[in-house]
């Protein structure tokens, strides 16, 4: 059965969502977010597509664009087909790693680009991965926030107001807003934490070192754990190689509301 043919947006403008095939990571570290990002940039220049907002999570990536001189679908088969031959010649692979049909919905209207807009800047926060939207170092809310580089921000912040000032204390307060926002189903989406924001948030509980971890009582640092079992994306062997910590203690101790404990 051929495939059904995208909808074509009136406005132009597309929630676009890659993600790796099979669920498969797609950055390793930071120098693969750097690359794709700079690979956004370099396409940009050629094709001109308009970009409001990016997200880079493990394993998928979130985009706002608008298509210009050419259809979008072209522009993300570039930009697509460029970082996978630069990773695949790092990493010493070859063939696919983006899933083949990329998803993306249509953005009609100012209130659900808007939408939009706050649901790609707040999936590391939703995600578990981050704790503030602003601190989020893989979205592109710094450029909203600070210097511009490859994102067109004035499409975004003119929506709030005509005065820029009070524009952006606008922005700012819908970027924060807590939600139930519904944007294109991603449910496929399997968020898996690198094994350095654990330590981050172990650090953020006031445990210095995996070293101070395994030296604490034994209720305190079963609270500990119980509180990283809530991130989205941690598993009990990725707990267990962090904190030196006995898979099988791992396994048994209850998440939240249960103080910890191992039953």
């Amino acid at each position: 059965m051929p495939r059904r043919a995208r909808r074509k947006s009136s406005s132009g403008i597309y929630h676009v969502i890659l993600r790796g095939i099979n669920r498969q990571t797609i950055f390793e570290d930071a120098e693969d977010k750097k690359r794709f990002v700079k690979t956004l940039k370099k396409y940009k220049d050629i094709c001109h597509f308009k970009l409001y907002s990016y997200c880079l999570m493990n394993n998928h990536i979130h985009l706002l664009l608008k298509e210009m001189e050419e259809p979008i679908s072209d522009t993300i088969k570039r930009i697509s087909s460029s970082y996978v031959y630069w990773y695949n010649m790092k990493y010493d692979r070859c063939g696919h790693l983006f899933q083949a049909r990329y998803k993306s919905e249509c953005v009609e209207d100012s209130a659900y680009f808007l939408t939009v807009l706050r649901y790609i800047h707040q999936n590391p926060v939703k995600a578990g991965i981050e704790k503030d939207v602003f601190e989020c170092e893989w979205t592109s809310m710094g450029e909203y926030l600070h210097e511009t580089n490859i994102v067109d921000v004035d499409k975004a912040i003119g929506f709030y107001s005509v005065n820029r000032e009070e524009s952006m204390k606008l922005f700012i307060e819908h970027m924060k807003q807590s939600n139930d926002d519904q944007c294109m189903d991603d449910s496929y989406v399997n968020v898996r934490v690198d094994d350095h924001v654990v330590r981050k948030y172990l650090s953020e509980l006031g445990v210095k070192n995996v070293s101070s971890l395994q030296q604490m009582d034994r209720v305190d640092r079963n609270a500990v754990l119980a509180e990283l079992k809530e991130l989205e994306g941690v598993t009990n062997g990725q707990l267990s190689r962090v904190s030196g910590i006995s898979k099988s203690v791992i396994q048994r101790i209850r998440r939240s509301g249960s103080g910890g404990q191992v039953p």
